[in-house]
């Protein structure tokens, strides 16, 4: 599993919510031209950055993040100049509120222009008015994954994660926003409300389930099921389904955005770019098996069952109008971290 957060009913309900994996980055040493790129742990397939470095002539070097929260901090100081980024949804808002990133070029982005679904752009509207910053990588919506051997009965609602039955096999996000989405969207709130009384509401619902859960995960989700994310680990357990729940969900998106301190402008373009092309980014969505808004995959995927997964490519009622996450103002970051502490303290 490489970035995706997952929340769960361990042996019996999967909640899949993204994880993070921490990475270290390795410089290669070169006189040539250079990009650096500060991305998500293994976020990029090596074959893809190894033939954008022997078309180019770029040496690419690659650092690693776990987390938007650890990554900002160090792009905003500029210790390190970074070329490239690939922050989530609320974090490139965060970034472009506080003139972090710059405009992009679209005329250097051909391949983002023509491949890059409309609805992917125009989703990312609410954190990026106009398309200005950033160019979409990997989407996907947060779910309920669960064993249907062990399972019985439609799943549909957050409500199952309040079940008793499910006592002890329950795996929570260890998470401010995403734990707090879902006990938002159960009592019918958006997941990016501001409203003291409505979060105190979702706080208290999240208090009473405490007592259900196993754990509060990051990454470590993975080795309750099996290895991978959500359509990397049905291929490798038949009897394990995806559901979207009916309340309502977050859809993330995380994409490439360039720095305002950034050196390598024009390369960063061309990476971007690179990116988009269609037969790089098959490369990439099967190396993660994120979903891709590159409307050409689907097209070129060999494997019948990514082809035809309902989770690789998600029709539309899938996922319209579900919200992504917005940033909040640094009050608002803090209060859902308190409150979320306090969850776990309690």
């Amino acid at each position: 599993m490489t970035k995706k957060k997952y929340l769960a009913l361990a042996a019996a309900l999967l909640l899949s919510v993204l994880a993070l994996l921490p990475g270290c980055g390795k410089e290669k040493a070169s006189d040539g031209q250079k990009l650096y790129v500060y991305t998500w742990g293994d976020y990029l397939a090596p074959e893809a950055v190894e033939l954008f470095e022997k078309e180019t002539g770029i040496d690419v070097v690659v650092d690693e993040f776990d987390s938007n929260e650890t990554m900002y901090p160090k792009v905003a100081a500029g210790a390190v100049h970074y070329d490239i980024v690939c922050p989530s949804d609320y974090m490139i808002q965060k970034m472009r509120e506080n003139k972090i990133v710059q405009p992009l070029n679209y005329d250097l982005l051909p391949n983002a222009k023509k491949y890059i679904g409309k609805q992917f752009f125009q989703q990312a509207e609410a954190y990026d008015p106009g398309n200005r910053y950033a160019v979409p990588y990997c989407w996907g919506t947060v779910g309920i994954m669960y064993n249907t051997k062990k399972v019985s009965g439609k799943v549909d609602s957050w409500a199952a994660l309040w079940d008793e039955k499910y006592k002890g096999d329950i795996l929570m996000q260890d998470s401010s926003r995403d734990s707090m989405m879902v006990a938002l969207k159960m009592l019918g709130y958006s997941c990016n409300t501001k409203n003291r009384g409505e979060l105190d509401e979702a706080q208290q619902l999240l208090i009473k389930q405490k007592p259900l859960v196993q754990a509060y995960v990051v990454d470590e989700v993975k080795d309750k099921m099996v290895s991978g994310e959500a359509l990397l680990m049905m291929e490798g357990n038949p009897d394990l389904a995806f559901a979207i729940p009916k309340e309502g969900t977050n859809l993330w998106i995380d994409a490439w955005v360039i720095p305002q301190d950034a050196e390598n402008v024009e390369n960063a373009h061309k990476f971007i770019d690179f990116m988009c092309r269609p037969d790089i980014a098959l490369e990439n969505f099967d190396h993660l098996g994120y979903s891709t808004p590159n409307i050409a995959v689907r097209d070129l995927e060999q494997n019948e069952d990514y082809k035809n997964s309902r989770v690789a490519f998600p029709p539309p009622e899938d996922y319209e109008g579900q919200e992504t996450y917005q940033y909040l103002g640094d009050d608002m970051e803090r209060l859902y971290t308190d409150l979320w502490i306090q969850v776990k303290a309690h």
